[in-house]
């Protein structure tokens, strides 16, 4: 009887450092970032906009993105139970179904604030919360695929958080030349979350995702990537060209420069040194994206 009413209480609601792990806030800065780009390309001001601004910055990262993170880990709960036991989670300190419960909320917060920041950003918002919940979710779990989870990551995480920052700014759809851009940049991010699949390469094999190191080889998933995020650059650079951004297109020619410098030591040990072209090649990448947001917009 005793095990039994033991069993049946609910669980405690979570301390709220445990909640911010779960959430994960290292990973809000790439969708603020592309948040950033978005705005600048659209080539308003901020006068008069600031409120919109930071409740756009707080969609694309704490709220729309900790949310993507509160629902991997719930339904990723079982393999970080044996890879990862330390998480929140799997711990113990988040229990019961509250992992689930914050995901929930998280979705409804996301949604009503989208709302109230214009009928674009909302219908980006519940684009990005469908993603996100397909990306780790059955019967979806586009994660499972090298192919559909980079993609998935990267459109949410850069095409839908600068087109985010367009809305915002803008109040209306942005235009074409932007939403060209953007594209092309999610698509090249393709690349960026292949290389952040080489630090899970064992442990994807053993638990059946087919993530591209695993598919492709280590050799062979990094070249693609870095093939990926160049063409996607020197597609940005060519239209920017064509519109007359020449500064912009020489600031994305420059990093890109400096990338396919740094490429032959990630694709000497792609393995080894995957951490480090992330942290390198990736911020060329992202500083890119500014430059281009800035031509767009006007500024340069």
């Amino acid at each position: 009887m005793e095990r039994s009413a033991i069993s049946t209480r609910p669980a405690p609601v979570p301390a709220a450092r445990d909640v911010v792990r779960l959430l994960k806030p290292i990973t809000w800065f790439p969708p603020m970032w592309a948040f950033m780009c978005g705005a600048v390309s659209s080539g308003v001001g901020m006068d008069g906009r600031w409120w919109y601004v930071l409740g756009g910055i707080l969609l694309a990262g704490p709220l729309v993105c900790g949310t993507s993170q509160a629902v991997n880990d719930w339904f990723d709960r079982h393999v970080d139970a044996i890879n990862e036991p330390d998480r929140p989670i799997p711990s113990g300190r988040i229990a019961g179904r509250w992992g689930l419960y914050i995901a929930l909320i998280g979705t409804a917060i996301s949604a009503a604030v989208a709302w109230a920041l214009g009928i674009w950003v909302f219908i980006a918002a519940l684009v990005g919360l469908a993603l996100a919940w397909g990306y780790s979710a059955p019967p979806f779990r586009f994660k499972t695929s090298g192919w559909t989870g980079p993609a998935v990551v990267g459109l949410t995480y850069e095409g839908l958080s600068w087109f985010t920052g367009a809305a915002v700014m803008l109040g209306s759809l942005p235009r074409t030349e932007v939403l060209v851009v953007l594209v092309l940049y999610s698509l090249g991010a393709h690349g960026i979350m292949t290389l952040n699949d080489f630090k899970a390469v064992e442990g994807d094999r053993e638990t059946g995702l087919k993530s591209l190191p695993v598919t492709m080889g280590v050799t062979g998933a990094a070249r693609f990537a870095c093939a990926v995020m160049a063409l996607a650059q020197v597609a940005v650079i060519a239209l920017l060209i064509l519109w007359g951004h020449i500064i912009s297109a020489g600031i994305v020619g420059a990093v890109l420069a400096a990338q396919f410098a740094a490429m032959p030591k990630l694709l000497r040990d792609p393995k080894q040194y995957a951490p480090w072209y992330n942290a390198v090649g990736v911020t060329l990448y992202v500083l890119g994206m500014l430059g281009s947001a800035f031509g767009l917009g006007g500024y340069i």
